[in-house]
């Protein structure tokens, strides 16, 4: 780190359990964002923010007018553009020293197990089942850590999967995969907007806490209930029949 990077990360920096070491591995971290929506966008903020070297977001969709409402990486200006190119130039405006990727396109599971070779930590910010079990396989065949989060309505969920750690359960383990899973879209049910700015703000926070090796809870769903301003823990444990991570 140059002196540039000493100012503006002081603040970590002062921290003892990030300090000097903690940072610079924060600025050599790759995050890959899945979904760069309610979730992604807070998230990717505050990543950018906090220094981490090269951050890959990934999303197909295009910048709506009902976005606005939530998803703060987007504004009037860019209404019809791909969500990943506006997020690009939001956090370039964030933090210009950092390398954004960005994928405009929806992946195939191969094409996404090429993308996560040197990634530190996957965010899942998506909002579909389909999606989330694809993350889930991917981050388990790599040993990458996956942060999953979703919100809906007035509720929210955190969960962290690192498969670092042999005994971490999976997505699957927490939702086995039923053709019977009810798909909870925001277009659908609606979601109050800072909602998605808390549980995509955490998701930011565990991953810079597993990129500076500290602990972080596995096997353990967090709950956010909104309107009574209520968190709920949930533990749960490895699926011993789960088709994902039961020989591990």
């Amino acid at each position: 780190m140059n002196d540039y990077d000493l100012i503006r990360y002081s603040r970590h920096i002062l921290l003892p359990e990030i300090e000097y070491d903690g940072q610079e591995k924060i600025c050599n971290g790759h995050v890959m964002i899945i979904g760069a929506g309610g979730l992604g966008s807070p998230a990717s903020i505050y990543l950018a923010a906090s220094g981490v070297g090269k951050i890959t977001i990934c999303d197909f969709d295009q910048v709506e007018l009902s976005n606005l409402q939530r998803q703060i990486l987007h504004s009037d200006e860019v209404i019809g553009l791909n969500k990943a190119s506006s997020a690009e130039k939001t956090l370039k405006k964030i933090n210009s020293q950092i390398q954004i990727q960005k994928i405009e396109k929806k992946l195939t599971i191969d094409e996404a197990r090429k993308m996560v070779v040197d990634v530190d930590v996957i965010l899942d910010c998506s909002d579909n089942f389909e999606t989330r079990y694809a993350l889930n396989k991917i981050a388990f065949e790599k040993k990458i850590p996956l942060v999953s989060g979703a919100a809906i309505k007035f509720d929210g969920q955190l969960c962290v999967f690192n498969f670092k750690h042999n005994e971490s359960p999976c997505y699957h383990c927490l939702f086995p995969d039923s053709s019977s899973n009810e798909e909870l879209r925001c277009s659908d049910h609606g979601v109050i907007s800072p909602l998605v700015g808390i549980i995509g703000s955490m998701q930011a926070l565990e991953a810079l806490k597993i990129l500076i090796h500290m602990k972080s809870d596995i096997g353990k769903l967090l709950v956010f209930d909104a309107k009574n301003l209520e968190w709920n823990s949930i533990k749960f444990n490895k699926d011993p029949s789960c088709p994902v991570c039961s020989n591990a």
